[in-house]
């Protein structure tokens, strides 16, 4: 039985990708043994909940814990156990958004570190230009919720935060990027038309790079595929699920079973379907600037 080593390759893997994997392997070496997530728990003085959150690497995982489990499914060379309790110390490193936790809701913290784990990361927004494809000034009248004696220091910072997460973009191993915009958003007033228009001027710039493409959903094509905001993340590691992330007022949805997710990818492939090709949006994003 082997464990997932620290390979080379991995080394680039965030601690919530890091989570993932081994929860991964926790669960297939649980399954081999014949062992029910019940069983697993009493074993380690937890419940069957437990488990499942470690297997789905939503928790943080105890070296303990971890090493009892080990001993349950039968791994017992020495190397190997050394090996995975390495990564389980590599998964609990808390990644750089961690300094702006006292700005982000916990279940926010999970995306940010799929993010950056990503191979391709794939959108759709009805209301805003993405956050990983704002401009400061667009951020920060969402935030404000367009109220400039609204905008403090909390702000700022949050402003700040994603900007940084907007950093990855430009990776040398970069995650593809795929948005698909409604054209209302092309026409909702953020800020005042200077942010709209910095905004769309930006969109212009990123859209050069090879790994960021912007399809437009004209008006009237609008609302049949999805209704609400949504993200599908991909990964290159065959051990890591795809994942959807969808955001309601007050949380988030985190979504990995297989026929959820074929839902949420066919929902995209309408949508780019009907969408304008990004030659075409281009050209639509061209034309909006000099209107406003």
């Amino acid at each position: 039985m082997n464990a997932v080593t620290p390979s080379g390759g991995e080394q680039s893997l965030g601690p919530t990708a890091r989570r993932m994997i081994l929860g991964s392997q926790l669960r297939r070496m649980r399954e081999d043994a014949g062992i029910t997530r019940q069983e697993a728990g009493y074993s380690i003085r937890g419940s069957e909940s437990k488990i499942s959150r470690l297997e789905l690497g939503r928790v943080g995982f105890k070296e303990r814990d971890v090493a009892d489990l080990l001993t349950m499914y039968g791994m017992t060379d020495p190397g190997e156990r050394q090996q995975f309790l390495d990564m389980v110390k590599e998964s609990n490193e808390p990644g750089w958004w961690r300094r702006y936790g006292d700005l982000m809701p916990s279940w926010f913290n999970d995306l940010v570190g799929l993010e950056e784990a990503a191979a391709r990361i794939q959108v759709w927004e009805p209301l805003y230009v993405t956050g990983l494809l704002q401009t400061e000034d667009y951020a920060r009248a969402i935030m404000s919720h367009g109220r400039k004696d609204m905008v403090n220091e909390q702000i700022d910072r949050r402003v700040v935060l994603r900007m940084r997460r907007q950093k990855m973009l430009s990776r040398p191993d970069a995650p593809r990027l795929w948005l698909v915009l409604d054209e209302s958003v092309l026409h909702r007033p953020i800020g005042d038309r200077e942010v709209l228009k910095g905004q769309i001027d930006y969109l212009l710039e990123m859209i050069q790079q090879p790994n960021i493409s912007v399809q437009v959903l004209p008006f009237d094509r609008s609302g049949y595929s999805a209704d609400s905001a949504f993200s599908l993340l991909r990964f290159a590691e065959e051990e890591l699920p795809n994942i959807a992330y969808t955001e309601y007022l007050t949380g988030a949805h985190y979504i990995d079973k297989r026929d959820e997710i074929e839902r949420y990818s066919r929902a995209l492939d309408m949508l780019a379907v009907d969408a304008e090709t990004p030659d075409r949006s281009r050209q639509m994003l061209m034309k909006r600037r000099a209107e406003i």
